[in-house]
């Protein structure tokens, strides 16, 4: 028997099978979903701050750049 999980995306019962080829989502809209959060940065992976990295985003309204 297949290991079933949970689609991280829209939390579907699966199999790990290869009835499955988006595992471990469970169809490609919801793997897109998940890319679409990483690439808008609403994931992350958690680390330390780059030193000497501004931590405001280039050109915020109010600021010149050189």
């Amino acid at each position: 028997m297949a290991a079933q999980l949970r689609c991280p995306t829209c939390r579907r019962v699966i199999e790990w099978s290869d009835q499955f080829p988006y595992r471990p989502f469970c169809s490609e809209r919801c793997q897109l979903i998940d890319l679409g959060g990483w690439l808008s940065e609403k994931h992350a992976i958690a680390g330390d701050a780059i030193e000497g990295q501004d931590e405001s985003p280039a050109g915020t309204p109010g600021t010149r750049e050189p």
